[in-house]
């Protein structure tokens, strides 16, 4: 597994064996990062960030920092480390709601990869603290199973795509 594109483009991503992660693949990083465009100076939170794949394509493309949120860091930090990323990154052991619940601070961009088992439970509580953290124009993108995809009713949904057993959903900020 690699970093696909951005100043980092190539260089290896970290998935241990054993761990209970389920990295992004590279044709689904490559697929969103496709949709979103230009990411340069963007302020990054990635829930559930596994191997920390997502925010890292973020920042190898220009983002400016993230924050990354799990139960267990150590696939993420491993990562963020080997790449020299630790200045621009800060990771959150924890629950990721949790922590969703008491953060503070404005988001351009929000990854959404909660384990496929719990992506219906865990909507409705991200429904309602998500939006909160999104910045101006800010949008969140969701990658759930594509039998039960996780559904937020509190933002616009702008792009559905499906990939094999993936969903990808993008959301903004409704408009009145």
């Amino acid at each position: 597994m690699r970093v696909v594109g951005g100043e980092l483009g190539g260089r290896r991503l970290l998935a241990p064996r054993g761990w209970r992660v389920r990295p992004t693949s590279e044709r689904v990083r490559e697929a969103i990062f496709s949709a979103l465009d230009d990411v340069s100076g963007a302020r990054v939170l990635d829930l559930y960030c596994g191997t920390g794949a997502l925010a890292i394509e973020a920042l190898s493309r220009g983002a400016s920092s993230a924050v990354l949120v799990d139960h267990d860091t150590r696939p993420a930090l491993g990562n963020v480390e080997n790449l020299g990323l630790r200045e621009r990154v800060e990771l959150v052991r924890g629950d990721a709601l949790r922590w969703l619940e008491r953060a503070g601070g404005s988001f351009d961009l929000v990854f959404l990869d909660a384990p496929y088992r719990l992506a219906q439970r865990v909507g409705p509580e991200l429904d309602s603290n998500l939006p909160r953290l999104l910045a101006r124009g800010g949008r969140v993108v969701i990658e759930s199973p594509a039998r039960g995809p996780l559904r937020l009713e509190s933002l616009a949904s702008l792009r559905d795509r499906r990939y094999g057993g993936t969903q990808v959903t993008f959301y903004g900020v409704e408009r009145p």
